[in-house]
């Protein structure tokens, strides 16, 4: 029973997932995230379960792959999984998704602080031999808009309180109660644009969310507002924001996801008011161990014990 293991980050800090899989009888082969088809091929006729990271898991590598019955995403988001096929096909796919929430926060509000401070900007010409003195904005005591208050914007609208902030929120499904407990307020999305003095997103990428931030949205934020991004790349338009902060249409932005990735250029890379960082959110030693350890009890779920995984992302039964 072959496990096709393509996450770089699995069992990165800990060998317990792999020592898990083996004493439940599995074979692990580990090949690169960026392995092309014709490389998991010799391996997919006896393959029972993946570990992927941003691997294409599409009809061409599904109908290599008779004995596959689970594809567990290392992390949160399935876009790069055909979940119709799978479904069509029985075979379960699931998330992590809450394993890495404490990370993600922490990043997604660094790069808030970076962005309202200027902190990059501010070592690179530091470092250069200047010394800058950079005026530049508060956090404490703004209005911080989350775009999806789910397990990852709850822990960031659970930060901002540390630092006053009035926190806003839309989500297309409100958890009222949590809302409540905590003084954060639901509103329209264009309440959240207009008002907001830094707005973050934490949606998955659908047909929903697909460019929800373009030319038309972003020119309604406040001119001295920042955006952030630790979700997907997709659910801002790229060229439309780059336009924006050439033209000064807000103050800045910050993301760590991209339509295409890697990327060794882009045009947001010329800008000194927007900061661009790797997909590197959720890489933290306790987050990659937790994501490990939970995608390897789902597998054992499905596998060894026949019951249905714990986080199943494409609605089979």
């Amino acid at each position: 029973m072959k496990v096709i293991c393509t996450s770089p980050s699995f069992a990165k800090y800990d060998a317990a997932p792999i020592d898990a899989l083996e004493q439940q009888g599995f074979e692990l082969i580990t090949l690169p995230a960026d392995a092309p088809l014709s490389a998991l091929e010799p391996h997919l006729a006896e393959t029972v379960a993946m570990i992927v990271a941003f691997t294409d898991v599409n009809e061409a590598l599904l109908a290599k792959a008779p004995q596959l019955k689970i594809v567990c995403k290392h992390g949160v988001g399935v876009d790069n999984i055909n979940l119709d096929a799978t479904r069509a096909r029985g075979i379960y796919v699931t998330n992590v998704p809450d394993a890495n929430k404490h990370a993600v926060a922490d990043f997604a509000f660094a790069l808030i602080l970076n962005s309202a401070r200027q902190i990059t900007q501010a070592a690179i010409e530091t470092r250069a031999g200047n010394w800058p003195r950079i005026f530049a904005t508060d956090v404490y005591g703004k209005t911080l808009g989350i775009i999806g208050l789910g397990n990852i914007g709850k822990q960031v609208a659970l930060r901002a309180k540390g630092f006053n902030m009035r926190v806003m929120a839309f989500d297309f499904y409100p958890d009222e109660k949590f809302a409540a407990e905590h003084g954060i307020e639901f509103v329209s999305l264009d309440q959240l644009t207009e008002s907001s003095d830094f707005i973050t997103l934490h949606k998955p990428l659908t047909d929903k969310t697909q460019n929800l931030f373009d030319a038309a949205r972003i020119k309604r934020m406040k001119k001295s507002a920042f955006l952030i991004n630790a979700s997907r790349g997709g659910i801002v338009n790229e060229q439309d924001l780059y336009q924006a902060l050439l033209d000064n249409v807000i103050a800045g932005a910050a993301a760590d996801v991209f339509e295409q990735e890697p990327l060794a250029e882009h045009p947001l890379f010329t800008l000194s008011n927007f900061i661009p960082t790797s997909h590197i959110a959720g890489y933290t030693d306790g987050a990659i161990s937790a994501i490990g350890e939970r995608c390897v009890a789902q597998i054992v779920q499905c596998i060894k014990q026949g019951e249905r995984p714990t986080n199943v992302m494409n609605g089979l039964d």
